[in-house]
């Protein structure tokens, strides 16, 4: 899949977000008692296993931010990784029995997606035999670090998936985002002419 595709896709739910924010205030003081609303699944806890999930996908979100202010060469890419974390945040906020009209559910067209970015980006990239340690270049590193949150994420969405429906491709999505992260990190490092550096055990 071309990756313009997933953000013409994608610009529809934002626009109408955008829409809906518009003239809003920052605060609503609807959340000073510890809820927050889901989209179209009522108020839960702040403390709820989906809303702790959601706000690592915004954390993992922010953290690719910092890797493209840092000069990631794989910008196009990763701008792309942004919108889909966005898409899987609304999943996410959106329970599978909740109607809505503009939340676009994660499919296996967007893993298939990142598993054909992984395979170009490991393609270009020398073997590897050993185990690494995270780092490198700044834009490297904050990679690596938006790895382990993404990590972060899928193992608070595998608890929220023993309590409840989250459908079928997040974790997959999750699972492989978190390794082309890793691949997204090296290549990176390779562009520069850092070579990655080898864990002695």
């Amino acid at each position: 899949m071309p990756l313009l595709n997933l953000s013409q896709q994608y610009s529809t739910g934002v626009l109408h977000a955008q829409e809906c924010v518009a003239g809003m205030k920052l605060y609503t003081r609807s959340g000073d008692d510890g809820t927050t609303l889901l989209f179209a699944g009522g108020r839960v806890p702040k403390t709820h296993l989906r809303v702790a999930a959601c706000g690592t996908l915004d954390e993992l979100n922010a953290g690719l931010g910092l890797a493209r202010s840092l000069g990631a060469r794989d910008d196009d890419c990763l701008a792309q990784l942004q919108s889909l974390l966005l898409r899987a945040g609304a999943d996410l906020a959106t329970p599978p029995g909740a109607r809505s009209d503009h939340v676009t559910r994660i499919d296996a067209e967007r893993v298939r997606w990142l598993e054909a970015e992984i395979d170009r980006i490991d393609d270009a990239l020398p073997p590897l035999t050993v185990f690494i340690l995270p780092g490198g270049t700044p834009a490297a590193a904050a990679l690596h670090v938006a790895r382990t949150v993404c990590r972060r994420a899928e193992r608070l969405i595998v608890a929220l998936q023993a309590e409840e429906d989250i459908g079928p491709q997040l974790l997959p999505c999750l699972n492989r985002l978190s390794d082309l992260l890793f691949a997204l990190a090296r290549h990176e490092n390779h562009l520069a002419g850092h070579s990655d550096e080898p864990w002695h055990s």
